[in-house]
């Protein structure tokens, strides 16, 4: 089976732009020479990879499948041919909105002066769980229950917390429960899925508007025009004006998880584990050690 690297990345822009204009374009060949290629692509197969309509191609189940191993693939074959050049490459940390909260500039600041010539460079993703499957990052901070064929160690449990305008008659109560929020509208974020209606129960399920990005979560709360409920970490990473953060007393905290691939890409990945391991433990220990939880 004859598959090339021109086929691969033929594929790659397809999945990635949507449209074969977008994706010849991307690739600075002709439109007409990019569908030569996939046809060659899908008949060396022997299966179609892609759904042709009139205004939007869509990948098939073996495509998309095909897709994710290519830009896999792909990218690490870009790394290895940039190190060549440039030498070794940053570790790439991925998140989606928050990575350890408070601890998050301390750790990085530790990690630089004890590996001056190892740097990590952050990466915020709408879904960092694809990105590792691509090779887009190394390793990942999830909030979301780790995916099959990685490794993942469980860092620390974060409580939910209700963001609320700070006109709201919540903002300044010490903690709140779902039910003093089912009457509001909740605003749920596309990027972010430790929050649903399903946290509150059938019958008191509050209604709910979704937008797209973290600005605009904040933004609604802000206004006044719904609430919202989050992991702490976010209190830590996004203060923003007009915005309180309450804790949610009666919901089952979020998990936060390191992740990262069974064969790691970049070898500072297993150094960058246990340099996190640590320094969530040491954080641990200090707050028993003055009774918090």
């Amino acid at each position: 089976m004859n598959v090339e690297l021109r086929h691969l990345r033929a594929l790659a822009a397809i999945g990635r732009e949507g449209t074969i204009t977008g994706a010849a374009a991307a690739l600075h060949i002709s439109q007409p020479a990019l569908s030569r290629t996939l046809d060659q692509l899908e008949g060396r197969l022997g299966t179609r990879l892609v759904e042709r309509t009139t205004r939007r191609l869509e990948l098939t189940e073996a495509g998309q499948r095909l897709w994710e191993h290519a830009c896999r693939l792909l990218n690490q074959l870009d790394d290895a041919l940039a190190e060549v050049k440039a030498g070794p490459r940053p570790l790439r940390v991925g998140f989606a909105w928050a990575t350890l909260g408070a601890l998050t500039v301390p750790l990085l600041q530790q990690w630089r002066e004890e590996h001056p010539d190892s740097p990590v460079r952050i990466y915020r993703r709408d879904d960092p769980e694809a990105a590792l499957r691509r090779a887009e990052i190394d390793i990942a901070f999830l909030r979301t229950q780790p995916p099959p064929g990685f490794n993942a160690v469980a860092l620390l449990h974060e409580r939910r917390m209700a963001a609320v305008a700070d006109t709201d008659p919540l903002a300044h109560a010490d903690a709140v429960r779902l039910a003093d929020l089912a009457d509001r509208q909740v605003v749920l974020c596309a990027t972010a899925a430790t929050t649903t209606a399903s946290l509150w129960p059938p019958e008191r399920r509050p209604r709910t508007v979704e937008v797209a990005n973290v600005d605009e979560w904040l933004t609604v709360i802000a206004t006044g025009d719904a609430v919202g409920v989050t992991a702490e970490g976010t209190r830590h990473s996004h203060p923003y004006p007009g915005v309180r953060y309450v804790p949610v007393l009666d919901v089952d905290p979020v998990t936060v998880h390191l992740v990262w691939p069974r064969n790691p890409a970049h070898p500072d990945t297993e150094a960058f584990r246990e340099h996190v391991r640590r320094a969530v433990g040491a954080v641990r220990s200090a707050r028993e050690r003055v009774g918090l939880s």
